[in-house]
């Protein structure tokens, strides 16, 4: 065999040895991509959720509701007395208090005595008052006599005018004497005693001028009292006023008659409702704040002044949407509810809600009427989602 031949047959060895790998290569190359096609799977939306059929009969699945939803004004307020049964009892001269027959928080009624007093102001308008008694009845008996004068022609017409005009004054002394004595507080049957009996007493009795609680004492014993003092405070409470400060930006459109609904948290459970009877006509310069409030009746004393109330100011009903509270869910700061997209298969959609009406809430955005949401169990759904996207389900 010649040196050519060898060559021909070395390089046909090569050229088919090339051959060979570069289709062994191709044929890995091809398999390799076809083994890393069947490993990526289509990534899983973490919004959305298969469920199981037992998961499936926890869920109650429907259609938003229309209901007509009244938007409210939620503010702080109070229980007041209501001022137009309120009293301020206090005594009619100035003295020294001897003895207190009431305390503060005692139902008392009209006419009974809260304190006795010293007072030497009185004791000076009873003695004026019977010294001008006497000077009437002094008067009295000269014009009687004056007149039997006249008959028997020992004076004249004249002299009898006289003590009749100087009886007048004096009746009209006397009068003013037992006028003076009433605003002093002494009633009638003691100036009767008085005028009968011409004896001086010098107390003076506090009495209260309605029926009611005593809500304050201001007073102690021997304590030197004016007429102008305050010394108790008595409230009908048989009705009292529910109270609230409005903020001006929302007190515009607030008027009398506006339907009212209130909450006493010391009263779990009561809730009343009633209309505004009083909306201020000025806004408060250091508060801006415009004060409003409520009629309340209390027959049963249950509401007491100064309680604490939350009070919500509805306005016309109006149609809304509105989802049952067990539809919504929240993650972070945003809620959500669940849209049925295929019989087992929901999707977690974000919501904008509003009002919220004790177990359901008003839906602003993202949900249409005809829509399938879930309506109940949306807490559950949303724990199966989680755990389908922990474990990569």
């Amino acid at each position: 065999m010649t040196t050519k031949t060898s060559l021909q047959i070395s390089f046909a060895a090569a050229l088919a040895l090339t051959c060979v790998i570069s289709g062994c290569n191709a044929a890995g190359s091809g398999a390799a991509t076809e083994a890393a096609g069947q490993q990526s799977p289509v990534p899983q939306d973490p919004l959305s959720v298969r469920v199981s059929p037992a998961l499936r009969t926890q869920l109650r699945v429907g259609q938003p509701a229309w209901e007509n939803v009244r938007g409210s004004l939620s503010v702080a307020g109070r229980v007041e007395a209501d001022e137009t049964r309120l009293s301020r009892a206090g005594s009619p001269v100035a003295g020294r208090i001897t003895a207190l027959e009431a305390v503060e928080g005692q139902r008392v009624t009209r006419g009974q005595v809260l304190a006795i007093l010293n007072s030497t102001d009185l004791a000076d308008g009873q003695f004026g008052f019977l010294r001008a008694q006497s000077q009437e009845l002094l008067a009295q008996r000269a014009l009687v006599r004056a007149r039997q004068l006249v008959d028997a022609g020992v004076i004249g017409v004249a002299e009898s005018q006289r003590r009749e005009a100087e009886h007048a004054q004096y009746s009209v002394e006397f009068a003013t004497w037992r006028d003076r004595l009433r605003v002093m507080g002494m009633p009638p049957d003691a100036i009767a005693a008085l005028e009968r009996t011409r004896t001086v007493n010098s107390l003076s009795q506090v009495v209260a001028n309605i029926e009611g609680v005593i809500l304050e004492r201001k007073v102690t014993t021997g304590q030197i009292v004016q007429p102008a003092d305050t010394l108790f405070v008595i409230a009908d409470l048989s009705q009292v006023w529910l109270v609230a400060d409005v903020p001006e930006q929302a007190a515009g459109l607030i008027q009398a008659g506006k339907a009212l609904e209130g909450d006493i948290p010391a009263l779990p459970g009561s809730t009343v409702r009633g209309q505004l009877s009083f909306v201020s006509a000025i806004v408060s310069p250091e508060t801006r704040t415009v004060r409003v409030r409520m009629d309340l009746p209390n027959p049963g004393l249950l509401y007491k002044p100064a309680m604490l109330a939350n009070i919500r100011l509805q306005d016309r009903p109006e149609r809304k949407l509105v989802v049952p509270a067990t539809a919504v869910v929240r993650e972070g700061n945003q809620d959500y509810i669940f849209l049925e997209t295929k019989a087992d298969e929901f999707l977690m959609k974000p919501v904008l809600l509003s009002d919220e009406l004790r177990d359901k809430r008003v839906v602003a955005e993202g949900v249409e009427p005809a829509q399938r949401i879930v309506l109940d169990g949306a807490f559950h759904l949303n724990n199966e989602r989680k755990r389908a996207s922990l474990h990569g389900e």
